[in-house]
């Protein structure tokens, strides 16, 4: 989205809904928030967390949740490497950092706010609390400065139900062990605000604040449903740069920064439950609504995880084979440089022969998973294919039924367990219908003769 699209809308959605809310604000002073919302959510390492999706989040109908939405991602130390500049100053009377770590400052050094002590209560966090970013550091801070910029325009009770909303935008979290959801806390939490700023809320009120919150988070996530598996993966594509940062540049990465990056996506995914990703809290959604959205992101995350496994044995390979060179081989050296637009250069996938399919996918998972590595995610991104030429030769030498042991052999290799040229030799890639490795290593050798003979201008080598 251009910069001056994303900060029209970003105005017009402050404008519009801030005077649903209350009166017109001031367009003089409304311009400075809407250019600090583009500004943070267009950083340098922003991919996923963009205006696009602040937009997309917001929805369209209820003001509160358009206001939440815009505010709901400001923050985003593990992305932006850091707080943004412009974004500091909101945050900065009410938060210190100690050894690398945010905390919230006592309450003897904290500002007389009534409004942050409100998000400290809307939030259940505390005067000198540690601040973690798996745990709602982000969005805390992110609720502080949406607090902060349109407390000038709306009452309490507004600020109380946007900051509700952005808590709610805490990511995956289970059942506590007192059998507490997290809409549970949060109604608990509103519950002690209300007394404690004397709201003139009745539970029912407070009820619809968690309901307004549960929708919000519920789109916050919402593509982990989504009915296609390769748009599911697009969007965790998208991800990946946000945290792995030297992906950035296609053609400077790493064959182990690659791996790190595809390692802790894998981790993640086999880690997460679909019963986490959404929230229901009384009827909000309703059953079927809500059964339907835990089914898709099962499938989803079943999906993703056995594609992100065959990912991580072939970049394994790739990782044992330069280790032949060394220990920080570009993935251009053994791969190809990454395609641009009118500039033909050579690719190991021209150097590796086409398999008949003696190793057919056994379920329809496997057959979806194929033809994504085959056939490709449905959009490109600017730092990798979408298809994945290396991994399907891969699987289809070696079969799904192999996935399972060469994906725990790859870990044991990876964790230092189990040493390259070991991992090299492992049955299932020297002794099923090819050798693979064999077949790899050749590639590459070949692809280093393609480039000999194009740095010589003699006659390429044909494939």
């Amino acid at each position: 989205m251009e910069l001056e699209v994303a900060y029209q809308r970003c105005l017009d959605s402050l404008v519009g809904s801030i005077s649903e809310l209350a009166a017109p604000p001031p367009m003089e002073e409304i311009e400075p928030i809407a250019s600090l919302i583009v500004q943070a959510m267009t950083g340098q390492w922003r991919y996923f967390h963009t205006p696009s999706h602040i937009f997309e989040v917001g929805g369209s109908d209820d003001p509160l949740e358009v206001l939440s939405a815009l505010f709901h991602d400001l923050v985003y130390v593990q992305v932006d490497s850091g707080i943004n500049l412009n974004v500091s100053r909101y945050i900065s009377p009410y938060i210190e950092e100690l050894n690398g770590k945010l905390s919230i400052l006592p309450l003897d050094g904290l500002p007389d706010d009534t409004n942050f002590l409100m998000v400290l209560s809307v939030f259940g966090f505390a005067p000198e609390q540690v601040l973690d970013p798996f745990r709602g550091q982000n969005e805390f801070l992110s609720a502080v400065i949406g607090t902060k910029a349109l407390e000038p325009f709306l009452s309490l009770g507004d600020l109380v139900r946007i900051s509700a909303c952005i808590e709610a935008t805490i990511p995956f979290r289970g059942v506590s062990a007192e059998g507490w959801t997290a809409s549970d806390r949060l109604e608990h939490n509103l519950v002690r605000t209300r007394d404690q700023f004397k709201l003139d809320w009745a539970d029912e009120d407070i009820h619809k604040a968690v309901k307004r919150a549960v929708r919000l988070a519920n789109r916050d996530v919402e593509n982990f449903a989504l009915p296609n598996s390769a748009e599911f993966l697009d969007n965790t594509w998208n991800l990946l740069p946000e945290t792995n940062h030297e992906l950035i540049s296609a053609n400077s990465y790493t064959v182990r920064g690659y791996r790190r990056s595809i390692q802790k996506m894998e981790g993640f995914i086999n880690f997460l439950k679909p019963e986490v990703v959404f929230s229901q809290y009384r009827g909000e959604p309703d059953d079927e609504t809500y059964a339907g959205l835990v089914e898709r992101t099962r499938k989803n995350l079943e999906t993703a995880q056995l594609y992100l496994g065959v990912k991580l044995i072939t970049i394994a390979v790739l990782e044992a084979l330069s280790y032949r060179l060394g220990r920080n081989v570009h993935i251009s050296t053994m791969m190809g440089e990454f395609p641009e637009a009118g500039v033909k250069t050579p690719a190991l996938a021209e150097f590796l022969p086409h398999l008949s399919s003696d190793c057919p996918p056994s379920t329809q998972r496997e057959a979806e998973v194929l033809q994504l590595l085959s056939q490709g995610r449905t959009r490109e991104s600017a730092y990798d294919l979408k298809n994945s030429p290396l991994a399907t030769f891969i699987i289809e030498s070696v079969g799904f039924d192999c996935v399972s042991e060469l994906l725990a052999a790859s870990k044991e290799f990876l964790k230092g367990e189990l040493p390259a040229e070991t991992f090299l030799q492992h049955r299932f890639l020297r002794q099923g219908r090819v050798d693979v490795v064999q077949i790899i290593t050749e590639g590459v050798l070949e692809l280093a003769k393609h480039r000999a003979n194009l740095i010589r201008g003699s006659q390429a080598v044909q494939v």
